[in-house]
Parts: C-alpha cells; structure tokens; sequence
C-alpha cells in the first residue's frame, strides 16, 4: 500500500528498519488550522505521535521534499520542525541515512510540550518564586557551615524540625503577636508538604473543604488527588465575600477551609481585620478547621505586616486554626523550608504523619533557613524594596504596550492579576510560550472549571529589564493577528 511503512533488514544492532511514507504521515497528523508558528506545530504532533506509540522507536521519517509535498507547506517548514524534533531528543539523524524516531532521555508522555517549548531564552513567568541573591546564600552557608559539623555525630533525623529552627520560628510568630512556643511548630519541606499532612490526618476521601476560587493550584491538585469534595467561594477584585463564606460554612460544614488571606495568590488581596473575625467565629460555629496559608505575609509592599490570622481568635477558638509557612516566596524556595503552627497535640499527630513520608528534612538546609532568618531585619526590606521597583517596571511596560488590559495593583505579594477584557487567556498563554514566554491563563487558579479565561497571573519577581522585555514578548504574540484559539495546556505545577 502506498505511503505504508516499508521494512528493511535487520540493523547491527537486531532492530528491523522501517520508513514512513510522506503521504502515510500526513494522514496521521491533525489539521494545524491557523496555528503558528507552523513548524513548532508540526514537531509537537509528530512527537505526540511518537509519545502514544503511534509511530513506533527507531522508524525513519519521510524525506524532508516527500514530507512537504504532502502536506503541501514549503520544505524549509519541515526542516525547521525536524531540527526542532531533534534538538528535543525525538529524532535523530544517521549521515546519508535520513531522520530517525527516537525518545529523549527520561521522556514521559506528559513532557512533549514542555520538552518542545523554547528552552532556556524563555521568560519563565509561571513560577512566582524569586531568586535569592549568590552572596547572601553564600554568607549564610559560611554561617551554617560550622553548625553542620557539629550536626555530624547526630544520626541527624528530625521529623519535628531542627529544635533551633522551631524555636526561631516560634519567635517569629510571637514577634508578630501571636504566643507560640516550639511544641506548637512542625517544620516541613514547604507550605505545600505542610497543607498535605494537614489534609491526609483531618481529612478522608469525599470529605468537603472549603476554598477560595481563584486559589494556589497546587493546594487545590492535593485536595483533589486526596479525593475531597471543593467548595468553593469567590474572591474578587473587592475581595472575599464573607457573609457567602458565613452561608458556606454554615450549609456545607466543610471539614476543613483553606484560605490566603495575606495577599492573596493570585489575586494579591489582604483580607481586613474585621472580616477575619467574621470568618473565625463562623469555622468555630461549624467546627470546621481553618488552614491559613501565610507564605506571603512578609511581603507587604505598601501595607504594614499583618498579624498571624490566629492572633485575632478568641480563647478557646484559637485550635481550630493552623498556620502554615515558608521560606520559598520571602526567601528561596530551593531551600525547600516550611512550617506550621498548630496545637501542640495536633503536632505530634503531624510528625506521626510524616515519618510514613520521610524522615526529616535536610539539616544543612534547616540551618540555611535559620540563617536567613536571623538576618530578616536586614534582608527583607532589600527584598521589598527590589520587588516594588519590579512591581513598577511590570505595571509602567503594561500601561504602556497593553493599555487594554487592566488590574488593581496589590498591597503586597508577589504578581499582578490581569484581566484581558476577553476570554482568551489559555490560548494566548499557548501561543506567547512561541514567543519566549512561559506563563499560565487564570483558569489554572480556578477551583470550578471553565472560569478566569479573561485573567492572567503576571509575577513581578524576575528583573525590571527582563520584565519589560516579556511584556514586549507578549505584545507581540497578542499583535500576531491570528485569532486565538482554545487551548487544553495544563502546567505539572505553578509556584
């Protein structure tokens, strides 16, 4: 049959060598429509080809003249789309032989789009995670250093934490109002660890929590891989509306609610004092146990710090509450440090969880934080200080070349919320990755689907210049004059 593979002797190395036809490989592909750039399309499809095991390892693809007359596009196209193919590790090529299909080292299904993204020229803007400056991480090894070794006849196993680090992190809560002594921290390796101990012990499979949509996706994908039942509840650009909160808490009785109330992911909102008590004595009405996550608390860039959210509980509420923390947004999150604030019993509960996970976390890492932390008077106002420079070149480049778009700019945190005026956010993320730009539509943020299509999450944590030159990026991608077509994309995960 025409255009079918064709097999040849076996190689030296036992494989039977197999062609593909142009017109065979044409068949098989889908109809690019209006997609562009055209050659990236082409790749991404005969990867995924390969991924599904509907092009089989070690088959030689169409010449280039045979491929382009098929599919009618010019062979410079295709050209293009092998190269890519094999920068990416999804073909290569023998002298004289032709392009052969392979997989690149550690393939999974789920990589081809990011595995054919642009590399590293792209402006990653889907993480909003600072960096942490190379002579404060190396000051603070210098520190940590000699503390190590004194580690080093330990078996160095600590599922509650360092005791140094609970007992500094127990500072800090204090400092900030809220009476903590270390039995009442667990220290973990981040916010997120935290919230899925907290949800494998409160929690079973089909139990309802409470959330704020938008939310942090990755909270949300370990509510959903626990099996619990999301309830949620907006939060607007004028905040969180309490007495749907109060309704919510009281028809539903969640087992358990998580909320952002300290500038708030994605939307940057700080939630007022009045309306934390409101939402405090509605849990402890309901019995419901509040989790606050409070990773972003420190970066109040235009507001005053906030107290815990724990510290405006009455007596006898206060252990409905648990806290949870990091180092990843104030600080780095290579450090891989969080915490959480509960009752002391809950604690020990919680490192009882844990140990069937791990054993600990890393020492050196432990000991990095509690550097970092007992420099905080003197690092964070460096690093507000850069992120409200950040935040203004990110606002001033937007205003400039998008003036459609619009966002209320946030007290603190770390992004701007846009809103596109128009439902294209999925498909405009899609195509700005084409144009050097990794960043993520708000659907991602979404508790229900098929909401904040008209929303981006634009971080402002990279560099002034290269903030400019994305939204430069993203000019051009929305300038493409193609319209914009539904996309599927969905992100492993989202700092």
């Amino acid at each position: 049959m025409a255009g079918s593979p064709s097999f040849r002797p076996v190689d030296r190395v036992g494989r039977v060598e197999r062609t593909l036809g142009g017109r065979r490989l044409a068949a098989m592909l889908p109809d690019p429509g209006t997609t562009r750039p055209v050659y990236r399309h082409l790749a991404q499809a005969i990867s995924a080809l390969i991924l599904d095991g509907r092009i089989a390892l070690h088959v030689r693809l169409p010449a280039e003249r045979d491929l382009a007359v098929a599919l009618e596009i010019s062979r410079p196209t295709v050209t293009a789309a092998y190269d890519l193919l094999r920068e990416s590790g999804y073909a290569h090529s023998r002298q004289g032989a032709g392009t052969w299909t392979a997989l690149p080292e550690g393939a999974r299904p789920s990589g081809v789009a990011r595995a054919l993204a642009p590399p590293d020229a792209a402006i990653d803007l889907a993480r909003a995670a600072p960096g942490l400056p190379e002579q404060v991480l190396a000051e603070a090894l210098d520190r940590a250093g000699p503390r190590l070794t004194e580690h080093a006849h330990t078996p160095g196993y600590h599922p509650y934490g360092l005791p140094e680090l609970r007992a500094a992190v127990a500072e800090r809560f204090t400092r900030r109002g809220l009476a903590t002594v270390p039995d009442q921290v667990l220290v973990t390796s981040g916010a997120q660890h935290a919230l899925t101990l907290v949800l494998g012990l409160l929690c079973e499979p089909g139990d309802r929590v409470m959330v704020e949509s938008p939310s942090y996706p990755n909270a949300l994908e370990a509510m959903r891989r626990a099996r619990l039942r999301p309830v949620s509840v907006p939060v607007t650009d004028s905040g969180w509306d309490v007495e749907i909160i109060e309704s919510t808490l009281r028809q539903a009785v969640p087992k358990l609610a998580f909320l952002i109330p300290d500038f708030h992911n994605p939307a940057g909102l700080l939630m007022p004092v009045e309306e934390r008590v409101r939402v405090l004595r509605a849990a402890r009405r309901a019995g419901t146990w509040l989790v606050i996550d409070e990773t972003l608390a420190d970066l109040a860039l235009d507001v005053p710090a906030p107290p815990p959210f724990a510290s405006h509980a009455t007596p006898g509420g206060i252990g409905q509450v648990i806290t949870i923390g990091s180092m990843s947004k104030s600080y780095w999150g290579g450090l891989r440090i969080g915490w959480l604030r509960a009752p002391a019993r809950l604690v020990t509960e919680l490192a009882g969880q844990r140990i069937a996970n791990d054993l600990g976390g890393s020492v050196l890492d432990q000991l990095l934080a509690l550097a970092l932390l007992a420099r905080s008077a003197e690092l964070l106002p460096l690093r507000l200080e850069r992120l409200r420079e950040q935040r203004a070149a990110l606002s001033e480049a937007l205003s400039a070349h998008l003036p459609q778009w619009t966002w209320r700019q946030p007290p603190g945190g770390l992004s701007l919320w846009v809103d596109l005026g128009e439902p294209i956010a999925s498909a405009f993320a899609e195509r700005a990755l084409d144009y050097g730009v990794r960043i993520e539509g708000g659907g991602h943020f979404a508790a229900d689907p098929g909401v904040f299509e008209q929303r981006l999450r634009i971080p402002y944590t990279t560099s002034a210049g290269t903030l400019r030159e994305a939204v430069q990026r993203m000019l051009a991608a929305l300038a493409d004059g193609l319209p914009l077509r539904s996309a599927t994309r969905r992100p492993h995960w989202i700092a």
